[in-house]
């Protein structure tokens, strides 16, 4: 993608439609009703929101020089809630990001795999974003919190494009800055919460990919997201019995608490039971969906029972489990 043919981020226009490069972006409410209206409180009922997750996310071009889609693809699961995804023609993690409205903040979770504003200009969208939700819902001195799944360089590499940001705070990805930062006290036994302003965000500890990594529960979309924990792809152990329970201890959690959808980071499998495409893969014109449904969770703890941590690339029809692979 060449700077010659870089598209730029337009402005918000009427209707609540934000345009960004090329892609106009609905942000209609869906599920908020008249309390999401202008002028009217906002209130975040658990479970208030029936998320929209019918979007066809860009996959690559073949030749990634000549892709026409912008940097980063925006989908507004509701008025209150943007899922965006970088395109894989700029890195071929092409990491998906979350940004949830409250009252009083927005949380940012990740900020994808390309630290440059000009390749991969994710300040500017965001901001973008937060301009056009304000415009309906007007308040001061409204914050963001930019935080992270995990650690990995492919989920912070844009920290750097938010340090000088106003009434920011970007959470460090280490564990002892994780943990001081949600208060986690007996870390990973206890979950916390975040409160946005009405919106609040349940904190389940994720090791096992990442020493660090946290699993958001949003109340508003009952959307679990998953980081690198678990996605359609290939899932990366790297301490197989704290991965073990972390996939016990979202199983439990799934069956205490009401969750819509899970979503991970990346897609890495095709449409095609068990066929994932090769890992640097620009272009994947038939890969899986993003949503899945807690009974693929449930299909994961199996198979986690099952490879027992025996090391090898164990291939299922929806991920595969990598531990101790070179």
């Amino acid at each position: 993608m060449t700077m010659a043919r870089r598209r730029s981020l337009l402005a918000a226009g009427a209707l609540g439609t934000l345009t960004v490069g090329a892609m106009a972006i609905d942000q209609s409410p869906a599920g908020a009703g008249e309390e999401g209206a202008p002028g009217r409180p906002l209130r975040f009922k658990p479970g208030g929101c029936e998320p929209d997750l019918e979007v066809d996310w860009h996959a690559g071009w073949p030749s990634s020089k000549h892709d026409p889609e912008p940097e980063i693809q925006s989908h507004a699961a509701d008025e209150h809630t943007i899922i965006m995804r970088q395109n894989k023609s700029v890195n071929y993690e092409a990491p998906f990001m979350f940004l949830l409205f409250g009252a009083e903040s927005a949380l940012l979770i990740d900020t994808g795999a390309t630290p440059e504003p000009e390749y991969f200009p994710l300040r500017e969208v965001v901001d973008a974003h937060i301009g056009a939700w304000l415009e309906n819902h007007p308040r001061e001195d409204y914050r963001l919190i930019v935080a992270h799944t995990h650690g990995h360089g492919d989920h912070k590499a844009a920290d750097a494009q938010f340090a000088d940001r106003p009434h920011t705070t970007v959470v460090g990805t280490g564990l002892d800055a994780v943990t001081a930062f949600y208060g986690f006290e007996d870390w990973p036994n206890t979950p916390r919460e975040l409160d946005l302003g009405g919106r609040v965000v349940d904190l389940v500890p994720g090791p096992g990919h990442h020493a660090s990594a946290i699993v958001f529960h949003d109340r508003w979309t009952r959307l679990l997201l998953t980081g690198d924990t678990f996605y359609p792809g290939r899932l990366y152990v790297d301490d197989w019995d704290a991965f073990s329970c972390t996939v016990d201890r979202l199983v439990a959690w799934c069956e205490e608490h009401p969750v819509s959808h899970v979503l991970g980071c990346h897609v890495e499998m095709s449409i095609q039971p068990g066929l994932d495409y090769p890992r640097g893969s620009t272009y994947q014109p038939d890969e899986a969906a993003l949503p899945m449904r807690v009974e693929r969770l449930q299909a994961l703890r199996q198979a986690v029972h099952e490879v027992d941590g025996a090391p090898g690339v164990h291939k299922y029809d929806d991920f595969h489990i990598w531990y101790q692979v070179e």
